[in-house]
């Protein structure tokens, strides 16, 4: 399975070990040909034309949207929406959903930046409140304080499905009937979890659920949010444009159901048509056959990072996906990441935009390593002798 994986994946016949997916993957063949294809062959802007070039291009366009609703079983085709990747989709609800003075929103310690930054933004301008639920020692929300922090004022819970940072699988379907309890809504951050592990979000009962392109064998640009179309029809459009009106006239403007109302201008249509390839693409192996991959690559790099003195794991949750992250004492994470890139192996150091998180651990930064199904236990041997050969040098 693994070997076949791996020839999908042109980049990877240059002989780089590839161990940063958390932060982007690479690119499949299936995906860079639909692209190339798509502006080759049938290119045409989308929803305007009555050219037969254009009429093939919006019926694409518009398979792919079906494609993205059944692949995280929404309801309702109209319930996803195309944004630029998750940070787009985060800020198109923090800026619309209506939310005021006095209310609250909830998040956690261990958020990626852009599930942190909007809601502060959003604070600062309409006087709502932020409480954080913070970590254990394990990198794992606490429940219990989290569940002190709901109340009748709580309007709006958004939390990670998967911390990029640490990998913790949070627990997301508890989480979500907690929020409900108490009339809260919540978006789920699945930018870590799409492309590693199934989601349904009507299962999940879910009100928003953002990914993106990029990080699940698609191309950058193109991201996607579902939100429950009771909750997209009554929030206002972000932008206006093209494409996203009803009727204009001088004097008014009347807009369209969503999900145009949200995708104002001409969207990114080649992006579309790689997201449509990608999804295709990680169907064909299966997301179960994905996780279960990735998980065996978890726990055997683990056990090994865990031989090298000094060597400590941050997060080490009892569910976690397939991302360690670690720090050895006395070495700069960022002269480590130099040292293994010179032997060919590309790991993620810094903060990885969860400074918070860096904070609660008492580190100023992490190296990183994240796993995509085309990884193998031999580039993790490697991976585990650079880093003890580098180690020698910079001790």
């Amino acid at each position: 399975m693994m070997k076949n994986i791996r020839g999908d994946f042109p980049i990877l016949k240059q002989g780089i070990i590839y161990l940063d997916s958390a932060a982007t993957s690479q690119k499949p063949q299936a995906v860079i040909d639909a692209m190339n294809h798509f502006y080759a062959h049938e290119y045409a802007t989308v929803h305007r034309g009555v050219y037969s070039l254009s009429a093939n291009a919006t019926q694409k366009y518009n398979q792919v949207r079906e494609k993205i609703a059944q692949f995280i079983n929404a309801e309702r085709v109209d319930e996803i929406v195309f944004t630029k990747g998750t940070t787009d989709s985060i800020n198109l609800v923090a800026q619309t959903y209506p939310i005021g003075k006095g209310d609250e929103i909830i998040i956690s310690e261990m958020e990626h930046h852009s599930n942190i930054v909007p809601w502060q933004m959003l604070c600062e301008r309409t006087g709502a409140i932020l409480k954080i639920i913070p970590v254990n020692d394990r990198a794992e929300l606490d429940l219990e304080i989290y569940q002190s922090l709901l109340n009748s004022r709580t309007k709006l819970v958004s939390i990670a499905h998967v911390a990029n940072s640490t990998g913790t699988i949070n627990p997301i379907e508890t989480i979500i009937k907690m929020a409900h309890a108490h009339g809260a809504k919540v978006l789920i951050d699945a930018a870590q979890s799409a492309a590693h592990l199934p989601i349904d979000v009507q299962r999940l009962d879910a009100d928003f659920l953002a990914f993106s392109g990029h990080k699940m064998f698609g191309p950058t640009g193109i991201g996607v949010l579902y939100g429950k179309y009771e909750f997209l029809e009554k929030m206002p459009p972000l932008q206006g444009g093209g494409d996203m009106i009803e009727l204009v006239t001088l004097e008014k403007t009347t807009y369209a159901k969503p999900p145009l109302r949200f995708e104002a201008g001409t969207p990114s249509i080649a992006q579309v048509m790689g997201l449509g390839a990608a999804v295709d693409y990680i169907e064909q192996i299966g997301l179960e056959n994905i996780a279960a991959i990735e998980h065996q690559l978890l726990e055997y790099a683990t056990a090994k990072l865990l031989e090298i003195p000094d060597l400590r794991i941050i997060g080490t949750a009892e569910r976690k996906a397939g991302i360690i992250s670690f720090c050895v004492e006395g070495v700069h994470h960022l002269d480590l990441a130099v040292f293994l890139d010179l032997e060919g192996i590309a790991i993620r150091s810094g903060h990885h935009c969860a400074q918070p998180l860096m904070k609660r651990f008492c580190v100023p930064g992490t190296n990183r390593i994240s796993f995509a199904p085309f990884n193998t236990f031999e580039e993790i041997d490697t991976l585990v002798s650079a880093l003890q050969s580098t180690l020698k040098v910079l001790s």
